[in-house]
């Protein structure tokens, strides 16, 4: 792993502000080229500087991330969990209907365009040392597509389940934005502004969603494994996260996952869920590849 952190100065004291007068860092101190860090410890009761090397690994000790939440979130499960769970959640890539600007909802007639297929791989690539027991994924065709080229590879089957399926949106799915507004001025309104109340033949599509989000996250977590990757869409996506971090339908639109975006929770035995991770998309952009740090034990 290559190291891309630099110095780490702590300071046992705040009266110890001078050490740079004292000490110059230089820019190859700052970002060393071998994989140990620095950490430079100083005390106001010592006028010397003690100078350590050590390699930070994935020690949350060192980057303030929390090691134990139990009782501090809700439970997902309602039901003890053999292990820890850590689950990566995936937006599937760009579709035609993403690109056109259309209603997608629950339509299997949008399918990955050739910038949606290089995002999966981009993906694949982002995740190639990441150990995953499961991959569940949407059965929708743009979801399915996306999960078939991220798990190419590897051993275990795919599973496709129903409850990651997008929002049924009726009438409106396949209409451009533009022409839903036109046609359909009080719904399509509705849909974005207020998409909790959003109803056509008395069924809430966004109330019906964390229902459904529900049941995934149940499926999910219930499962035997410890680490997951879960394939699906924004709208499914959006009640995932909010449902995790106990928000209703009325806070929908309060997160925003883009194509390929990455977001990671933490789950501890009482199936509590931690968010460590929201819409990560340096693998983009870069050729980056994510390293987790370790899950809750």
């Amino acid at each position: 792993m290559s190291c891309r952190t630099g110095a780490l100065i702590t300071t046992s004291h705040f009266a110890c502000t001078s050490i740079f007068d004292d000490f110059k860092v230089s820019t190859e101190f700052r970002r060393p080229k071998s994989c140990s860090s620095v950490r430079i410890q100083c005390s106001s009761s010592s006028p010397d500087l003690h100078v350590t090397t050590e390699k930070f690994g994935n020690d949350a000790s060192l980057t303030g991330g929390a090691y134990d939440f139990e009782k501090a979130t809700t439970s997902l499960t309602q039901k003890l969990l053999f292990t820890p769970k850590k689950v990566t959640l995936v937006r599937h890539g760009l579709s035609t209907w993403n690109e056109e600007g259309r209603v997608q909802g629950s339509s299997n007639l949008s399918t990955l365009t050739e910038t949606g297929v290089a995002q999966a791989e981009r993906c694949k690539k982002a995740l190639v040392d990441t150990h995953f027991d499961q991959c569940f994924s949407s059965p929708i065709s743009r979801a399915k597509s996306t999960a078939e080229i991220i798990w190419q590879g590897r051993e275990q089957p795919l599973v496709f389940l129903d409850s990651l399926k997008e929002a049924h949106l009726f009438f409106l799915e396949g209409m451009k934005n533009v022409d839903a507004l036109r046609m359909y001025p009080k719904e399509y309104s509705t849909w974005r502004e207020d998409p909790s109340n959003f109803i056509v033949n008395g069924v809430y599509p966004v109330r019906k969603l964390w229902d459904t989000a529900s049941d995934a996250w149940k499926e999910i977590l219930l499962t035997p494994g410890e680490n997951f990757l879960v394939v699906t869409h924004k709208s499914m996506l959006r009640a995932l996260i909010c449902i995790a971090l106990g928000l209703g339908p009325e806070r929908f639109r309060a997160v925003d996952i883009n194509n390929g975006g990455l977001s990671v929770f933490n789950f501890n035995k009482q199936g509590e869920a931690m968010l460590q991770s929201l819409n990560m998309t340096a693998h983009m952009y870069t050729d980056h590849i994510y390293r987790y740090q370790k899950k809750v034990k």
